[in-house]
């Protein structure tokens, strides 16, 4: 993990999402980018006839920058302590958070998207917000969703939950995962979420092997397995936010995966509880 990149919209949860941010680049020696999306009217497609003088676009501009400025000084001075101190740049342009975002992902071969969630810190909050469930559809790049409830602290656990239907794709995720996990010297718990009646003794065996293989060829011996048996996946990951003294939770986001059933039906709405932790999902490919 080389190069972070923080979109904001000088909101108070954006900029505790970058304060997040910034204190892991602090960990993992990584460069940081911010960036700020300008709505123009003029060239939206939605903005129908609506006129938009050049001023005003330039002024908007303007504000951007000094807005973009004013963060980056603040993360640069209100770190305390000394270590290793990130590269801030940014930039802004016209367009959606989205679009912004993924050029910047394909251009600046960014390794992280870091953005703040909006409302509640509950899981379904979280997930089905508008605009987190785009960026989780859309964007190329992991994606790190931070709560407002998530503490500024050194991550020391990072659970990696799974079902385990796709485990050469879990593979490459939690290589990826090691990246990150190793400059910050971070346990990864890979977790599995299952039905008691599910489990079997072969299955416990090759999950043995799966877990030795992966720490002698990834040589990084933090990495432990455990399992959490519910019935319901929302309930089970509810379960591992409050019990399993995590600092952050990473999934595979991929079609008809348990992941992706926390959108869909009602069992999302029934969710319990909340997530304090970040959530750090995995593009399907």
């Amino acid at each position: 993990m080389k190069r972070f990149l923080f979109p904001t919209d000088f909101s108070a949860n954006a900029m505790h999402a970058a304060t997040y941010g910034y204190n892991l680049a602090r960990q993992a020696k990584a460069h940081i980018i911010l960036c700020n999306a300008i709505i123009v009217p003029a060239e939206m497609p939605q903005a129908g006839m609506v006129a938009w003088p050049m001023e005003e676009s330039d002024i908007l501009l303007q504000d951007s920058n000094t807005e973009l400025k004013r963060i980056k000084y603040q993360l640069e001075t209100g770190s305390e302590g000394d270590g290793y101190k990130p590269a801030i740049s940014y930039l802004n342009g016209s367009g959606t958070v989205i679009d912004l975002v993924n050029h910047m992902v394909d251009s600046q071969e960014i390794d992280l998207v870091i953005i703040g969630t909006h409302g509640s810190s509950g899981l379904s909050t979280l997930l089905l917000g508008n605009h987190s469930r785009q960026m989780i559809d859309v964007v190329a790049s992991p994606l790190l969703l931070v709560p407002p409830a998530a503490p500024i602290k050194q991550v020391k656990k990072i659970a990696f939950a799974t079902d385990f239907t796709n485990p050469v794709e879990d593979l490459k995720c939690i290589y990826r995962l090691i990246a990150l996990a190793r400059p910050l010297n971070a346990d990864i718990l890979l977790t599995h979420i299952h039905d008691e009646k599910a489990q079997t003794a072969e299955f416990e065996r090759w999950v043995k092997e799966f877990i030795t293989d992966l720490s002698n060829k990834a040589d990084y011996p933090h990495i432990y397995y455990r399992t959490v048996k519910s019935g319901h996946t929302t309930s089970g990951l509810d379960w591992l936010c409050e019990h399993g003294q995590i600092d952050m939770l990473a999934m595979v986001h991929r079609t008809h995966n348990f992941f992706d059933s926390l959108f869909r039906g009602s069992q999302t709405q029934k969710m319990a509880g909340h997530i304090p932790v970040p959530l750090l999902v995995f593009p399907q490919k």
